[in-house]
């Protein structure tokens, strides 16, 4: 592939007490070649060293050029808005300071925008885990490689990437439209600024390339905005960021507007459910905050979300304090979700939240089996066998016919997972669903971790796989049960012993930490020390 041999971007690094790593952030940027005419690195009042690292930076490289703010914004718009107003170049492209850009990233990017003419270009981009550098692609499958997108309203599902630091920007269509991040302490800045790019309708162009890694460091001394939901100030924000990038898209497409909407009950909401599990205060904030927003709502959007967001927002609308069974909502609303027994019928005999809250769940016999929330309990019985129950959901299981059932056990960290062999279900002595007894070998999964290059202590997720009769299937995770939640010693040929502490994930699934040899059990003490330290409960 051809390069771009004019210098056409200006890359904008915003950096707040980030002196370990905005170094590595602005050294990505500089990498991207000739076509980065200019790095600008905005330094927003940091109280630590990041001021002498970019000093120093600047020293050494002609490129970058160093903004001091004397006092902080609060926010993260605030000095991207300074990096837009010293830009020369053609084109912008933001980056966080604890961040990089992939080589190549700025060049394939321009390439796409000059040849399409498109004042927004979008590329890959992807959420990397660390330490264990566990890549999640950011909405995978919204975009196809290639096209090109005449009208946001054409497609209406781009409100979904709120993302700014994923896309190149035309400087004079910023410009032209007055489009810039709220300024000041504005929490998710991003969803405002993209919501004023959909709703000036550029021409958008898609490409393949990973253009962005977005670091997560969820057991930094300092997470991220995004991931520090402590209190409910968090969600009251993110609230208000959507209401306001919900106006802004309304105001110039109405299907945008209903599409952003849809969205929230979708996405947000449900994220933001399955960390319910607080104090009793934090709920009934939260409740209320949630209830109060939802109720203004188009109907036409509430009907267009899926069954599962659907049946959340009857349940908020039912009742004006949080459920008795408010561990069961944010099972549900885990992924994937399972809706925990018991399962209720209404006096018309169609299945129902609970008794207390008899919310129909409509659509639920229209759902495909994969999509079903269905639940699944285990527990151990004896060394190297595992006990499931699979829960009848209001008979749409036996309408598939059960068969077999197959334990796999996939890395959390990213890499291959490991199946046992499929074994028959039957039906539960109790008539409640099927059960089977799966076999599963520990240091079969302990040495495929090693085989894919974890020699310390391995995390894997645990998940179920279900056949039907009729050719259907679902993939789930199991609900451990309590005896199932001890640490066992296991004698081993291979590494002499194997440490395995089963756990139950934040979202109540079935996972598992081996730590094979004394070097893996060594790891595995450092990490619980490491937890505590971070005042991490349950993963």
């Amino acid at each position: 592939m051809s390069s771009t041999n004019t210098p056409s971007v200006s890359v904008v690094v915003i950096a707040y007490n980030d002196a370990v790593l905005v170094g590595e952030a602005v050294s990505s940027a500089l990498a991207q070649g000739p076509v980065v005419a200019e790095v600008i690195a905005v330094n927003d009042a940091s109280a630590d060293g990041t001021a002498r690292v970019l000093d120093e930076l600047a020293a050494v490289h002609p490129r970058l050029k160093v903004v001091h703010r004397t006092e902080n914004s609060g926010g993260c718009g605030t000095p991207r808005n300074d990096g837009i107003a010293a830009a020369s170049s053609p084109y912008v492209l933001f980056l966080d300071s604890d961040d990089v850009l992939p080589p190549g990233a700025a060049d394939a990017l321009v390439r796409a925008a000059e040849e399409h003419r498109a004042p927004v270009t979008v590329g890959a981009c992807v959420r990397r885990e660390l330490p264990q550098h566990h890549d999640v692609p950011w909405m995978p499958g919204l975009y196809t490689a290639g096209d090109v997108i005449e009208r946001p309203a054409d497609r209406p599902e781009l409100v979904r990437d709120t993302l700014c630091v994923n896309k190149l920007y035309e400087r004079a269509f910023l410009d032209k439209h007055a489009i810039r991040f709220p300024d000041g302490r504005f929490i998710y800045e991003d969803f405002v600024f993209t919501a004023r790019v959909l709703a000036a309708a550029p021409r958008i162009a898609v490409i393949g390339d990973l253009v962005y890694v977005w670091h997560v460091r969820r057991d930094a001394a300092q997470v991220s905005i995004s991931l520090d939901r402590k209190d409910v100030g968090n969600w009251r924000s993110r609230i208000e960021a959507h209401r306001t990038a919900c106006r802004i898209i309304t105001d110039s497409s109405p299907e945008l507007g209903l599409a952003c909407q849809v969205k929230f009950l979708e996405y947000d909401l449900r994220m933001y459910l399955r960390e319910l599990g607080r104090d009793p205060e934090y709920q009934a904030a939260w409740w209320t905050l949630t209830r109060d927003y939802v109720a203004g709502f188009d109907e036409a959007a509430v009907e267009a979300a899926g069954a599962h967001a659907r049946w959340v927002v009857r349940l908020l609308r039912a009742t004006a304090t949080p459920p008795a069974d408010v561990e069961r909502l944010t099972r549900f609303a885990a992924e994937p979700p399972r809706l925990l027994p018991p399962y209720a019928t209404g006096p018309d005999g169609r299945p129902v939240w609970s008794e207390e809250l008899p919310v129909v769940l409509d659509g639920l016999a229209g759902l495909p089996v994969a999509g079903l929330p269905v639940s699944i309990d285990a527990e151990p019985v004896g060394a190297g066998r595992l006990r499931i129950r699979v829960r009848e959901l209001y008979g749409r299981l036996a309408e598939a016919g059960p068969r077999t059932a197959r334990l796999s056990f996939v890395p959390r960290a990213g890499g291959q997972p490991v199946q046992d062999r499929p074994v028959e279900l039957s039906p539960a002595a109790d008539g409640d669903g099927w059960s089977a007894e799966l076999p599963f070998r520990l240091t079969a999964v302990a040495a495929a971790g090693r085989r894919q290059g974890r020699r310390g202590m391995q995390s894997w997720g645990v998940q179920v796989g279900v056949e039907f009769a009729d050719g259907s299937s679902l993939l789930t995770s199991p609900r451990p049960l309590d005896d199932l939640l001890r640490r066992r010693a296991l004698p081993s040929s291979r590494y002499g012993v194997l440490l395995a502490q089963p756990f139950r994930t934040g979202g109540g699934s079935l996972a598992l930490r081996l730590a094979p040899g004394a070097a893996g059990a060594l790891s595995l003490v450092r990490n619980r020390l490491h937890r505590a330290r971070a005042g991490r409960g349950s993963e």
